[in-house]
């Protein structure tokens, strides 16, 4: 974040204002009594899923480096761990992995840091980090502390109560998790099982490295070609929508939400629109995987906005659904 430089892995050239980085709670406290926080203000994580449609925002953009993890408490088949909101996300499953602590490893490789993850509720391979999740730790813009716990963030499908317009006065500074001592896995997502087929034994370290690799062979390294990972959610139709898509498209992929609702996979819509590898100026669709928008070099958050909306006008002419996305806009 130096010289006002706001990162991001979009890979955009945006500057702030004012940046202000804190490296504790009271650090955080202490720019909000000097009333350095103006309005309007921003905080940020590792940037990974914002689109700045700008070059530059107007107000003061603030990051965590708040670090640390610290074993709480535990049981025999328990651990509970408190997380600084500044911590790498991938760092942490990797040392619960190495912990031999279970729930964390089908998140492996995806990008961001830990607070960032409670707001978003991320998600990969069968689990959301809302699974894990018991309480979240905050500081509002006037300075005072207070804990949510998860039955208060009302998480949802890449959704929490932070994410809603008046909740942006609370500043994430902790994150308080629930990992499992026992076994057990989730595999019956994606290539997950097929990738393990021939392996003798089921362990740890092995799903989450089966996880990277599958995440890898698909996925764009931000630092090669700038992206914020999945960038649109995967739309829920009613079952009639679904029945009716059925016998036009008989393989689409598809999965089961509840007895009125199916998931569909936004990427495959992509595709089929005929999207897939395909540019609008500086920015294109990934070509290993439609729901990854990339930036070509040089691209401006306008040019990803204007791709972003002839995808999804496409999505729409195509099969009568809308995609909505996932990252979030800046103005």
């Amino acid at each position: 974040m130096d010289n006002g430089i706001i990162k991001n892995t979009f890979g955009l050239k945006v500057t702030a204002a004012q940046l202000l980085e804190y490296h504790s709670e009271e650090e955080l406290i202490g720019f909000i009594a000097a009333g350095k926080v103006k309005t309007p203000y921003l905080h940020v994580g590792g940037g990974c899923n914002l689109l700045f449609m700008h070059e530059r925002y107007e107000g003061t953009v603030l990051h965590s480096q708040i670090k640390g993890m610290e074993v709480t408490a535990e049981n025999d088949s328990e651990v509970f761990i408190r997380v600084g909101a500044g911590e790498v996300w991938d760092d942490f499953v990797d040392y619960c992995v190495s912990q031999g602590w279970y729930g964390a490893e089908n998140l492996s490789l995806i990008p961001g840091e830990v607070g960032a993850s409670a707001v978003q509720n991320i998600g990969a391979y069968g689990v959301e980090v809302k699974d894990l999740i018991t309480s979240v730790e905050t500081i509002d813009n006037k300075g005072q502390k207070r804990v949510f716990q998860q039955s208060e963030c009302a998480y949802a499908y890449r959704d929490s109560v932070f994410k809603r317009p008046e909740m942006k006065i609370y500043f994430v500074t902790y994150v308080n998790f629930k990992l499992s001592k026992v076994v057990q896995f989730k595999l019956d997502y994606g290539t997950i099982r097929k990738e393990l087929a021939d392996a003798p034994s089921v362990t740890l370290p092995l799903v989450r490295q089966t996880i990277i690799k599958i995440r890898q062979s698909k996925l764009p390294d931000p630092q090669v070609l700038g992206n914020a990972g999945s960038f649109f959610t995967n739309p829920i139709v009613t079952r009639e929508k679904w029945q009716s898509l059925l016998a036009q498209y008989p393989n689409m992929p598809y999965y089961e939400v509840d007895e009125q609702h199916v998931k569909i996979p936004a990427g495959w819509m992509i595709e089929q629109a005929g999207w897939k590898g395909k540019a609008l100026g500086h920015a294109a669709v990934y070509d290993k995987q439609a729901l990854i928008l990339v930036n070509l070099g040089n691209a401006t958050g306008a040019d990803i906005v204007a791709l972003s909306e002839a995808v999804c006008r496409d999505v729409v002419s195509q099969f009568g659904i809308e995609i909505h996305p996932e990252v979030n806009f800046i103005e």
